[in-house]
């Protein structure tokens, strides 16, 4: 498994409740987290599965993500 990071358009923890629904049916709680103090508001994922899937799930959940 690999840790990937992508940049969020999330701002607090009802943005962080809403995309981690959405990643919860694919990954652990435990494998995800996105740092809010960063400027980017890193989403930070450890996981094998290919990053479209990550960001579609950002996606459904009404944000957006990009890989960094």
């Amino acid at each position: 498994m690999e840790t990937k990071t992508f940049k969020t358009n999330a701002k607090c923890g009802g943005c962080v409740a809403a995309i981690g629904a959405e990643l919860n049916r694919l990954i652990p709680a435990e494998s995800w987290h996105i740092d809010l103090s960063s400027p980017e508001k890193t989403l930070s994922v450890t996981t094998d599965l290919p990053d479209d899937v990550i960001l579609d799930a950002v996606s459904r959940a009404g944000f957006v993500a990009q890989k960094k």
